[in-house]
């Protein structure tokens, strides 16, 4: 009869320390994530054909630069190649 009683505290122990375990690993996930560098949102790619659209690609793209959602090399690398269409 002993062996009765432990089954039902062995079962909620596993269960238990299972979803204990399961916790901690999606909270290092979250962590990890977190402290990882975002991705730069990219640029626009296609190079603008007229000269409106060439203002609005460098308007945003100076608006990523400003919030530090990409670096100066980028930013002016992205400038550069839309300046060439001019």
């Amino acid at each position: 009869m002993p062996l009765m009683r432990r089954r039902p505290l062995m079962r909620a122990a596993m269960v238990g320390g299972a979803g204990y375990a399961m916790g901690k690993r999606r909270e290092a996930g979250q962590q990890q994530q977190q402290q990882q560098p975002q991705a730069a949102a990219a640029p626009p790619q296609a190079p603008a054909t007229s000269s409106a659209d060439r203002i609005e690609a460098l308007t945003k793209l100076k608006a990523l630069l400003d919030d530090g959602v990409i670096t100066e090399e980028q930013f002016d690398a992205e400038r550069a190649k839309l300046l060439q269409g001019m």
